[in-house]
């Protein structure tokens, strides 16, 4: 729902009616099940300024950082482990994203 508010907000700002098209970053860390998501959205957007947008997303994969070897690795979960040391000190780099990247109003 948080989508839709800064929707709406952007539309009231830039006096426009409503949004056109909908860019996301959605990272695989976010807690978002694509599925779910996808099922949601009709019902979110019904009657609001997102009800007629197009909507892409754009997948982000997790990317880590290991502490102790400094092997750079694609994190699938969370508690994944470093494949090339076997530690769990990391940095998670990207894959936690979950943003609007760009709107089209009218």
């Amino acid at each position: 729902m948080s989508i839709v508010d800064i929707a709406e907000e952007q539309v009231k700002k830039n006096h426009a009616r409503q949004v056109d098209a909908i860019e996301l970053e959605i990272g695989a860390l976010a807690g978002v099940e694509p599925d779910a998501f996808d099922f949601a959205w009709p019902s979110a957007v019904k009657g609001t300024v997102l009800d007629h947008a197009q909507k892409e997303i754009r997948h982000i994969p997790g990317r880590a950082l290991c502490h102790e070897c400094d092997c750079e690795f694609v994190l699938h979960e969370a508690f994944d482990s470093c494949p090339a040391c076997g530690s769990y000190f990391y940095n998670i780099l990207q894959g936690k994203e979950l943003r609007v990247k760009s709107l089209v109003l009218s």
